[in-house]
């Protein structure tokens, strides 16, 4: 998993955001699990091109496909990605629905 991660991590910052998901799903395919650490690089990738969408779906897919419980970091990435695309009003709203406390980051 640490080999995909890295992969979609650097399309990721790169902003090649559609590589990094077709990675993501490649990966699914190949019957790799992803991680929490898969999920925040997704995250970061669909906020850095503003895929707000695609972004929405991984933040949802997380818990209902993967049961991986979002915590401060996934949150960080999507109030950026929400943010950045001028949803400031959903990001408000997901800010206060955190069920952890939010930090200086996800402020």
């Amino acid at each position: 998993v640490v080999s995909w991660n890295v992969m979609i991590t650097g399309y990721a910052k790169h902003g090649h955001a559609e590589k990094a998901l077709r990675f993501v799903e490649v990966m699914k395919q190949e019957g790799i699990s992803v991680d929490h650490i898969t999920f925040i690089a997704v995250l970061s990738a669909c906020s850095f091109v503003g895929l707000v969408d695609e972004g929405c779906h991984y933040f949802y897919s997380m818990h209902q496909s993967h049961n991986i419980t979002p915590v401060a970091k996934h949150y960080a990435c999507m109030v950026d990605l929400l943010g950045r695309a001028g949803k400031l009003d959903l990001a408000g709203d997901l800010i206060n629905s955190i069920p952890v406390q939010p930090d200086a980051v996800i402020w």
